[in-house]
């Protein structure tokens, strides 16, 4: 699996299963995981700044992350789901 999605299950432990389920089967997913990934490292390097507008930048990456955070949990739920097919006559 790609660094996105091994940063994932690390972040959401209680569900490992179901995140390597859906990133062997979709594209976007594994994309999202590595935008996840890639906004923690972004936030942790602003925290390690001296910049000025450092605060401003972690601020703005929390927010991105707490975002995606969200779009993953949705994106696990939905592939959770199982459609009820009518039986046929």
């Amino acid at each position: 699996m790609e660094k996105g999605v091994e940063f994932t299950k690390t972040y959401f432990k209680n569900r490992v299963r179901a995140i390597e389920e859906l990133a062997a089967r979709s594209e976007g997913f594994r994309d999202l995981c590595d935008d996840f990934a890639t906004a923690h490292d972004g936030k942790l390097d602003w925290k390690c700044s001296s910049a000025p507008e450092c605060a401003e930048r972690v601020a703005e990456y929390a927010e991105l992350i707490d975002s995606l955070q969200i779009e993953i949990e949705l994106a696990l739920d939905r592939a959770a789901i199982v459609p009820f097919t009518r039986p046929r006559r």
